[in-house]
């Protein structure tokens, strides 16, 4: 059972031609979690237990600056439900269904 999903986009201050790249440093940890995950164009979706996905948003964060942001902006959501929460698969999968 899934408790809970995070949607994450970070947004660090770097020069426009560094921003895939760190970027695609902090999408390198979150594959590296081992907990599901969907890329999305604006932001990453990840489901796993509530408290390992804060400590993942604070990562995220700790990565752009690491890697050289000057500083780092996120919008990120949750969705906490200790019943169970939709899983990324039952909110998109019958849309990529081919």
């Amino acid at each position: 059972m899934v408790e809970a999903s995070v949607a994450i986009q970070v947004l660090p201050k770097v020069k426009k031609d560094d921003v895939f790249r760190v970027v695609d440093k902090v999408i390198e940890y979150i594959k590296a979690t081992g907990l599901n995950y969907f890329v999305s164009p604006f932001e990453t979706t990840i489901e796993g237990d509530f408290d390992t996905l804060c400590d993942i948003v604070k990562e995220c964060q700790l990565i752009c600056i690491r890697e050289g942001a000057e500083s780092v902006s996120s919008y990120v959501k949750f969705s906490l439900n200790p019943n169970g929460v939709w899983t990324i698969g039952e909110k998109v999968d019958k849309y990529n269904a081919e």
